[in-house]
């Protein structure tokens, strides 16, 4: 199944606003781990978005499955790129 990383990027103004819902957003990514849907996942040490890996059909099964991102949800998401990833190397290579 293709692989897709997803890039979210935040800024300053939604600080609160992902304060206060991280645990539903985090309950959110464990479900989509169990589901096989979520590879990886983890926020920029900088605070500035996060990188999500993703393994779905297609593009609009990821844009589907985003949309329930309590984040998304919430509107605490600036912007979001998902980008077709093909590994060559590596654990995730195929």
């Amino acid at each position: 199944m293709p692989l897709f990383a997803v890039e979210y990027t935040y800024s300053d103004a939604t600080v609160a606003g992902r304060d206060e819902h991280r645990p539903s957003h985090r309950e959110w990514l464990g479900r989509q781990v169990d589901d096989g849907f979520v590879v990886s996942s983890g926020p920029y040490v900088d605070g500035s978005g996060a990188l999500i890996l993703v393994s779905a059909v297609d593009r609009a099964a990821v844009d589907a499955r985003l949309a329930e991102d309590p984040f998304a949800t919430a509107e605490l998401i600036d912007a979001v790129r998902v980008t077709e990833w093909l590994p060559v190397m590596g654990v995730l290579s195929t």
